[in-house]
């Protein structure tokens, strides 16, 4: 364990931009180990004397820092370098930089992304809508969606839908089992909505459908699991996607953020040719 990294991530905020700085910045890097010690809605010097004593009881301490105040950044990142810890501000010097582009002072208001105006209204609004449309439910009002996801089991459409949802997109998700399962509106109007079929390797997907069956502690379903048969769906569902002329994105090795990536730019596509 000596060899273990304490990072310290301290935010005036919710944290959630220093978590996913971290995220990346991980992944980066190998066979290192390491403990978060999250430090969130630090406002006061108290608070960041009583974290800097902490970390310089420990080894190999490093801190991320997300502070919109100025003179509080200023006081982390002095005692910081007194104490010899190693200290990286976040958005200190990109807020600077904009300021200066646009010739406007930043407000430097903690949780200002999570102001409670129109457009967090409007996700929340997404989030409501992608819930209740969930798994093929209120197909009758599948015009009053953004998106719509059509994939065979375990392709990730759920997930991938809340994630989109939490972007401002209001997504309704199908299972797609066989052509009948396409609601009648949409073989009649394919272009109705921004439709996006969603597939997978058979085998990956035989995995993924395993493990779901051993965590709901079910019986494995012969036909459900088998190589054969997900084969031909798979199949089966590229020649629906094909038939409709809906564009199709295959999950097998893409996260659900890199799969709602490629999402949004195919609606952005969608969009301008409307």
């Amino acid at each position: 364990m000596n060899n273990t990294y304490q990072i310290y991530l301290i935010s005036d905020s919710t944290g959630e931009t220093l978590d996913r700085v971290f995220l990346a910045i991980k992944a980066q890097f190998k066979n290192i180990e390491y403990e978060v010690n999250s430090c969130f809605f630090t406002r006061t010097e108290n608070q960041i004397i009583k974290i800097l004593d902490t970390a310089k009881k420990k080894k190999n301490s490093i801190i991320l820092y997300t502070i919109v105040d100025n003179n509080l950044a200023k006081f982390l990142a002095n005692k910081s370098d007194e104490k010899k810890i190693p200290c990286f501000g976040v958005l200190g010097n990109l807020i600077l930089s904009f300021s200066k582009l646009l010739n406007q002072q930043a407000s430097h208001v903690p949780s200002g992304q999570h102001a409670l105006n129109e457009e967090y209204y409007d996700r929340i609004e997404a989030i409501q809508f992608t819930m209740n449309h969930d798994d093929g439910n209120l197909i009758n009002e599948i015009d009053k969606a953004d998106l719509i996801l059509l994939g065979v089991s375990r392709t990730s459409k759920t997930p991938t839908s809340i994630y989109l949802a939490n972007k401002g997109f209001k997504t309704s998700n199908i299972p797609l089992v066989n052509e009948k399962s396409i609601p009648e509106i949409l073989k009649r109007e394919p272009k109705l909505a921004c439709v996006i079929g969603l597939t997978s390797e058979a085998e990956r997907l035989v995995d993924i459908r395993k493990n779901r069956m051993s965590t709901l502690k079910e019986e494995e379903s012969t036909s459900y699991t088998n190589i054969e048969k997900i084969k031909g769906e798979v199949e089966e569902a590229k020649k629906t996607f094909k038939k409709y002329g809906w564009p199709t994105i295959d999950v097998t090795r893409k996260s659900v953020e890199e799969t709602a990536a490629s999402i949004i730019k195919i609606h952005e596509i969608y969009k301008n040719n409307d």
